[in-house]
């Protein structure tokens, strides 16, 4: 296969591949397994890697951009999550933490490309550490905001079941999406599509 090379200053094409990215992040992310996680949450095929790919190709101030939209129309599609809340504080910190900040983040990955001198541990490390913190978002929302919705009956204390259960999904997805960006990279080196010659 050829290696595709973009021209990553034609701002039309950039709209035209971050509106692809999304809705192909928003199409996986309607299939998943959640069958297990009965208050949200679940392990999807790799919904986050288009935005990883995005970060990776145009760089993380256009990949934050993205990954804000993405969130955005995560949002809407999760609405009455949102009206769980009490008080529009609540729905106020879920809206933030659970959707636009969890998913902002993830438009960072692209912030290791070029620290090392390979591009494989570059997005492995970019793929788990922005999924990591999308965890942390979910984590403090479980903890601080979702608790005191529904109080966990296994006897463990806010924190801890809240990171044992958003960890729950969060890690297989780290490792699923991690996994499949290493793959589409040795494929299709799109880390490298808009770099300079």
């Amino acid at each position: 296969m050829g290696k595709i090379k973009i021209d990553k200053n034609n701002k039309t094409l950039r709209l035209v591949i971050s509106a692809i990215m999304i809705s192909i992040g928003t199409v996986l992310s309607m299939f998943k397994f959640n069958g297990l996680w009965v208050y949200g949450g679940g392990v999807t095929f790799c919904a986050m890697l288009p935005l990883v790919m995005t970060s990776f190709i145009y760089g993380p101030k256009w990949g934050l951009f993205t990954a804000f939209v993405f969130s955005l129309l995560q949002m809407v599609l999760g609405v009455q999550n949102v009206l769980y809340g009490t008080s529009i504080w609540m729905m106020i910190v879920i809206a933030l933490l659970d959707y636009i900040v969890a998913y902002t983040v993830i438009g960072l990955a692209g912030i290791f490309k070029g620290k090392l001198k390979n591009r494989i541990p570059e997005i492995i490390i970019g793929t788990a550490f922005v999924m990591i913190l999308r965890l942390a978002c979910h984590f403090i929302s479980g903890w601080m905001i979702w608790d005191a919705l529904w109080p966990n009956e296994m006897g463990m204390t806010s924190a801890l079941y809240s990171i044992t259960y958003n960890g729950s999904y969060m890690v297989p997805e780290i490792v699923i999406t991690s996994g499949v960006a290493v793959v589409l990279e040795s494929i299709l080196k799109f880390s490298s599509w808009a770099d300079q010659e």
